[in-house]
C-alpha cells in the first residue's frame, strides 16, 4: 500500500459532481493519497442546479463514499455551501457525526485568523440575475464536452491537451477583471476584518498570494476547481500550499481496494446505510 500524506488541512471546491466537466477520478485519486485531520469542502461539490437522474456516474459515487469514510473514519468534513450547492444552506450550522455543514468558517491556525467561504455572495452575476448564471452553467457544461472531445482527438494524434474554457477566460478583458474585482473587495474585506488568510472557490482560478492595502495585508488564498486546474489547497507546518495534480500527483493507485471493486449497486447502499456497529 503506498503512504499517505499526512495534511492538517486540505480544503477542495467547485467539484460539480453530477456534470459532464467532473473529473472525479483524478480527484478520487488525490483523496486516497493524502491522510488530513480537517476536510474542508468549500462549496459547489455537488452540482445541485444542473442535478440529472439521467448523469451520476459510479466515479462520483466513490468519491461521496470517500469523503464519508473519512469522517467515520475520524477525519473532521465541513461542508461551506456554495451556489450550485445552495440548498443545502436550509441545513447551515448543522452537523451529522464529524460532517458540519456551514456557510462560512473562521479558524485559528497557529495564532493567525482564517476565514473561509465559497465567494459567490460577492458574485453581482449570481446574486442578481441566477437564470443568467444558471443559463452559463449549462452552457459551460456544453463547452466541457467539446472541450473533451477535442482531447480525445488532440491525444489520438499524440498531442497536448488544450482547455477551451480556460482560454476563453483568460483572454476576454471583462473575464479578468471580473476576476480582479472580485479578489480585491474579499481581500480589502479581510484585511478590514483582521483576518490573516481568506480562503475561496467558486471562480475556477487557483491562487495564493499576498495582498496589501493602506490598512493591512491578507494572503488570499483560492482552491481552484476540479473540472480544469485540478487543484486543492493544504496547509501543514504552518503553511500553505497549492496542490496541483497535474504537477504533483503520485502515480495514479487506490488507496481502499475496497472502493475500487465495488458495484455501483453497494456503492449506493454503503453511502444510504448507516453501518449498524455506528448506531
Amino acid at each position: 500500500m503506498k503512504t499517505k500524506r499526512k495534511v492538517e488541512i486540505a480544503v477542495i471546491s467547485d467539484v460539480h459532481l453530477g456534470t459532464y466537466g467532473c473529473n472525479a477520478i483524478q480527484l478520487l485519486t488525490y483523496l486516497n493519497s493524502i491522510n488530513p485531520r480537517k476536510l474542508i469542502l468549500n462549496g459547489d461539490i455537488i452540482d445541485i442546479w444542473q442535478f440529472s437522474k439521467r448523469y451520476f456516474p459510479k466515479s462520483h459515487l466513490k468519491v461521496i463514499k470517500k469523503i464519508m469514510d473519512f469522517a467515520a473514519n475520524g477525519v473532521e468534513v465541513i461542508y461551506i455551501t456554495g451556489n450550485h450547492d445552495e440548498m443545502l444552506r436550509k441545513f447551515s450550522d448543522t452537523s451529522i457525526g464529524n460532517i458540519s455543514i456551514v456557510d462560512k468558517l473562521v479558524l485559528n491556525l497557529d495564532g493567525k485568523k482564517a476565514w473561509f467561504f465559497h465567494g459567490d455572495v460577492f458574485d453581482i452575476s449570481v446574486q442578481n440575475a441566477k437564470w443568467i448564471a444558471k443559463l452559463g452553467g449549462y452552457g459551460y457544461d456544453l463547452l466541457i464536452l467539446l472541450n473533451r472531445f477535442t482531447n480525445w482527438f488532440l491525444e489520438k494524434l499524440g498531442r497536448e491537451r488544450y482547455s477551451l474554457s480556460k482560454k476563453i477566460k483568460d483572454s476576454v478583458k471583462g473575464a479578468v477583471k471580473f476576476i480582479d474585482d472580485y479578489e480585491k473587495v474579499i481581500t480589502d474585506l479581510a484585511i478590514e476584518n483582521g483576518y490573516d488568510y481568506v480562503v475561496c472557490g467558486h471562480i475556477h482560478q487557483p491562487k495564493m498570494e499576498f495582498r496589501e492595502n493602506k490598512n493591512g495585508k491578507t494572503m488570499y488564498l483560492n482552491s481552484g476547481d476540479w473540472i480544469e486546474n485540478f487543484t486543492a489547497l493544504e496547509y501543514q507546518f504552518k503553511r500553505w500550499k497549492i496542490y496541483n495534480y497535474n504537477n504533483d500527483k503520485l502515480s495514479p493507485f487506490f488507496a481502499d481496494e475496497q472502493i475500487k471493486e465495488m458495484e455501483l449497486k453497494d456503492l449506493i447502499a454503503a453511502i444510504t446505510i448507516v453501518d449498524k456497529k455506528q448506531k
